[in-house]
């Protein structure tokens, strides 16, 4: 018989797990990890017309850039056709650890759905199976923030940031919302595998027992 087990622990476990997915998959869509130099609008300054500056943003794999009169229009897209385009092998190994990383989160936040009804996979809980997961997840981001900054100083960057740019050292760049999303959703990850023996132990406490015995099926506890 199945059990609905549902305690304030295992559903924050749960939230946070499916939450944390979900950013690091957009943080690691977004062209927004790496903010250029400010630019001025061309067309703008072709027309006679005070010249507008803008900030043209380059993520892993994509770019945005103003295009068009009065730079209204923002083209935004993948920069390489292929994985070997993209701008470093820095990038492209970070790429990989992100990637992994990501793909098990989003394992992870599936299975975190089923473990209301089911807690255990051939008597292993899946709460600690899932939190192995996730401490697994976090040290492959950890891995892939490490190598992104080590590709700052490829031609693709320094056409952002300036002459100056190096490994390390972005400079006249500034880090965009997606570099920080990405070290927030790595931070939560381990948060969540700590939580995740939290949520096993309870829902396996002596009340969820009790309501067990009593015939309940759905169990809802503080």
């Amino acid at each position: 018989m199945c059990h609905v087990i549902v305690t304030c622990r295992s559903m924050l476990w749960t939230l946070l797990s499916i939450v944390v997915a979900f950013a690091e998959l957009i943080a690691f869509m977004s062209p927004d990890w790496l903010l250029g130099s400010p630019r001025s609008d061309s067309s703008v300054s072709s027309a006679g017309v005070d010249s507008r500056e803008y900030r043209p943003s380059l993520g892993l794999y994509s770019r945005c850039l103003h295009v068009g009169t009065w730079a209204k229009g923002l083209s935004c897209g993948p920069y390489a056709n292929t994985f070997g385009e993209v701008a470093s092998g820095f990038w492209q190994a970070a790429m990989l650890f992100l990637a992994a990383g990501t793909l098990v989160l989003g394992v992870v936040a599936c299975m975190s759905i089923f473990t209301m009804c089911f807690q255990s996979i051939l008597k292993k809980s899946i709460f600690n199976i899932c939190g192995l997961l996730q401490a697994i997840a976090g040290l492959l981001l950890m891995v892939g923030l490490m190598l992104y900054p080590a590709g700052w100083g490829s031609e693709k960057v320094i056409s952002y940031c300036g002459p100056e740019a190096l490994p390390f050292r972005p400079a006249l760049c500034s880090l965009g919302w997606a570099f920080y999303a990405a070290i927030g959703g790595t931070l939560t990850t381990f948060l969540c595998a700590v939580l995740s023996a939290q949520a096993e132990i309870a829902t396996s406490s002596d009340k969820v027992q009790e309501e067990i015995e009593e015939g309940k099926s759905l169990i809802c506890l503080l």
